[in-house]
């Protein structure tokens, strides 16, 4: 589930340097029980990392709460950033060969950091008693196994969606419906903006998760094994109609959507859908003043979408000297119903079967997510997830950013797909 952006380099170190007291002083408090975290009583104290905003932080606190009361002689260091502050910083503890005993983690990481030697298998703590990979939704538990590995465990699960503001869709007679076409939509887009004078999407071409959809639908993947999947010429037409439409007027402009920031230019009012993650619908609904709902991506043939489960993980490091109490936290956070309780759909929909029958949303929008995936679950759409190769992070960078330069014609389109293939090739060989 990608949360990052492009942000200036001078942000990146500001936060990164902001985090950097805090480090230093859970670090000293926990040396002074001894080098591998364990007091003189027997207390073992891990280190637990996540990225996030407060409201999230303070769930996870709670969470952490009731887990040190079920395990008295296991206390949790907290530590969080917001998404490239956190990257940065782990980047960083990983190359010092001092990451967190437990962190929260992606599948575009998972490669890379493994191939670094810096990820547990969690595979020996499942086979000791400590972690179970039992009771998980269908389907979310192979987004962690790479290569035979166990390398995360999932604590919630997503799809990729269209969110639309209803009340813009309606005054157009637009009405979206499972196994409309990409013909259909961009015709959508089209009508909605001659009819209300909105723009139709807000910006689709640099979301590389939605064209790994687009691709699967085709037969092919944004990722193999080992690299790419698709080639120059699909990306030169999937960009070419892009820039075209953001000229036609029925994608918002780039530049409007920089000023909209940090505010969704869907939320804003200046586009009418925006393709995310379904659980990221509680962000329009919370900055904007319009009716937001979930529609159908659309497909090339009427059926297939090329969906799959994404999830947030919960990894260990490789170096951490308390497997087993980190194994045994992983297992309390990913399926006591109490955590369920307190975690809600923050980060997803609830992995586990205890944490996914414990919540019962009352909102009208978490009750929309909740009924979307298992629709489209029941509907036979859900496929694997694409492997992600060593380097995928920095070619999702690499893809927004370029798509961005783009579509607001500062890179001709040829150029844009040969800059992008290059960063490309350099991310998978670093």
């Amino acid at each position: 589930m990608p949360e990052n952006g492009k942000i200036e380099r001078r942000t990146i170190l500001r936060a990164a340097g902001a985090t950097a007291a805090p480090l230093a002083l859970a670090t000293t408090a926990t040396a002074c029980g001894g080098n591998d975290g364990t007091a003189a009583d027997g207390t073992v104290t891990i280190r637990y990392a996540w990225w996030g905003a407060d409201e999230r932080a303070k769930r996870i606190n709670r969470s952490i709460a009731l887990f040190e009361k079920k395990y008295p002689k296991i206390k949790v260091k907290t530590d969080f950033q917001d998404y490239v502050a956190f990257w940065e910083k782990f980047q960083t503890q990983a190359a010092g060969g001092n990451p967190p005993d437990v962190f929260q983690d992606a599948v575009g990481f998972l490669r890379k950091y493994d191939k670094r030697g810096v990820l547990l298998d969690l595979k020996s703590q499942v086979d000791a008693g400590n972690l179970s990979m039992d009771n998980f939704r269908q389907g979310v538990t192979k987004v962690g196994e790479v290569d035979g590995k166990l390398l995360g465990v999932p604590v919630g699960s997503n799809t990729m969606a269209l969110v639309i503001d209803k009340k813009v869709y309606a005054k157009a007679g637009v009405e979206p419906v499972a196994g409309w076409t990409w013909d259909d939509y961009f015709k959508a887009l089209k009508k909605i903006h001659d009819t209300t004078g909105v723009p139709g999407d807000t910006g689709y071409f640099g979301i590389m998760y939605l064209y790994d959809l687009y691709l699967r639908q085709n037969g092919k993947a944004f990722f193999d094994t080992d690299g790419l999947g698709f080639d120059r010429a699909d990306l030169t037409e999937w960009w070419t109609d892009a820039y075209n439409r953001v000229k036609a007027g029925i994608i918002t402009d780039p530049k409007r959507v920089e000023q909209d920031k940090p505010k969704s230019s869907l939320s804003a009012g200046h586009g009418a859908s925006e393709f995310t993650w379904d659980n990221f619908t509680v962000r329009y609904t919370a900055e904007g003043d319009s009716d937001y709902g979930l529609a159908p991506i659309p497909t090339t043939d009427g059926k297939q979408t090329g969906q799959y489960l994404a999830s947030l993980l919960l990894s260990a490091s490789s170096r951490t000297s308390h497997p087993k109490e980190v194994a045994q936290f992983i297992d309390f956070m990913v399926h006591d119903p109490g955590v369920g309780k307190i975690m809600g759909y923050d980060r997803g929909i609830l992995a586990s079967t205890e944490q996914y029958d414990a919540f019962k949303p009352t909102d009208t929008v978490n009750k929309e997510i909740a009924q979307y995936e298992e629709d489209t679950a029941k509907a036979g759409l859900l496929g694997t997830i694409t492997p992600h190769p060593a380097g995928a992070d920095t070619v999702e960078s690499a893809f927004l950013r370029i798509g961005g330069d783009m579509s607001t014609g500062k890179t001709k389109v040829g150029d844009a797909v040969s800059q992008f293939f290059s960063e490309a090739q350099a991310a998978f060989e670093a």
